[in-house]
């Protein structure tokens, strides 16, 4: 599940933090790190434990209804629609989510209103309306869940500030970690019942060896990458360059350096993108412009292809 654009996100903000604090071993920010992405993982499994419990609470209100001294007719025959959708059934009795939830002690049960929250949203909605009127298919089941994690989670600011009060590891996982749910979603079979398999963790080991390499990578060669930083930011000093963009460059150069079978252009967009993302307004086109006049040197110099013997000389 967790791909290298969110690996790369993750080291850039542990990286950060560790200069912040730097009584902190190698060891323990590598350890770190994997927290991070293990709550990360965490999250995507709350997520669908979130349409477990919003049918649950539809069902309750449903009930309570019904209890009434006196129900409206509608209340007494309610349109069972959402309360039956065989999507949310199927993820209710998923074998691995229940295992992984009992073994992580995951549940919402501490949040009733951000469930409440989620439902009373949702059903102000256009496709719900349109979802209560519909015919009923395991399909449209499946494609009510796609738009609440596409539309409606995404855009809701109060659940947003509860994620990030109940777990600092999830500032900023909201929107990558709903696109894999409804990844996720849209793999379902209903022939698969409680069976359904979610994504791992990681896809495979390289992409574990990929996160730790680059964290290491980009603390041991630090001296190395700033001097290089330092000598391509003209007329700049580095205590005047925003400290975020001196970290993505590092980390850019970590993976130019190691990394040599990822496509240099491919690690420069990833860490443009993080830099307009998480610095200031120019830093994006700032950290653009020192990664291409420390790649052209280096490829004018016919360093790029022996990175190993370039980091053996400048140690």
């Amino acid at each position: 599940m967790i791909n290298r654009i969110l690996l790369r996100r993750k080291i850039v903000q542990i990286i950060f933090a560790f200069y912040k604090n730097e009584q902190k071993t190698e060891k323990a920010v590598e350890n770190e790190l994997f927290l991070s992405i293990e709550q990360t993982y965490n999250l995507y499994h709350l997520f669908f434990l979130l349409a477990v419990d919003v049918t649950e609470y539809a069902l309750q209100r449903i009930e309570k209804n019904k209890r009434k001294l006196r129900p409206t007719p509608e209340e007494k025959n309610p349109n069972m629609r959402f309360v039956e959708n065989a999507f949310a059934k199927q993820v209710a009795a998923n074998l691995q989510l229940r295992k992984y939830a009992e073994e992580n002690e995951l549940s919402w049960s501490a949040q009733p209103e951000v469930v409440k929250n989620i439902y009373e949203t949702l059903v102000q909605t256009d496709y719900y309306a349109e979802y209560m009127t519909a015919p009923a298919s395991y399909k449209t089941d499946k494609d009510l869940w796609i738009k609440i994690f596409k539309k409606l989670i995404p855009a809701n600011a109060d659940f947003e500030a509860t994620l990030e009060d109940m777990n600092l590891y999830w500032n900023d996982d909201l929107d990558i970690v709903t696109s894999f749910v409804q990844k996720t979603i849209k793999q379902f079979a209903q022939e698969n019942a409680e069976k359904q398999p979610l994504l791992p963790l990681f896809k495979d080991e390289e992409d574990r060896d990929f996160a730790r390499n680059l964290l290491l990578e980009t603390l041991r060669g630090e001296k190395n990458f700033r001097k290089l930083i330092d000598e391509h930011t003209k007329n700049w000093e580095l205590d005047r360059i925003a400290f975020t963009d001196i970290v993505i460059m590092q980390i850019a150069l970590a993976e130019i350096f190691n990394f040599p079978a990822i496509p240099i252009n491919v690690t420069l967009n990833e860490y443009i993108e993080i830099a307009k993302e998480y610095s200031t307004d120019k830093s994006g086109t700032f950290v653009n412009g020192v990664l291409d006049n420390v790649v052209e040197k280096l490829r004018n110099e016919n360093k790029i292809t022996k990175i190993a013997q370039y980091l053996a000389e400048n140690k």
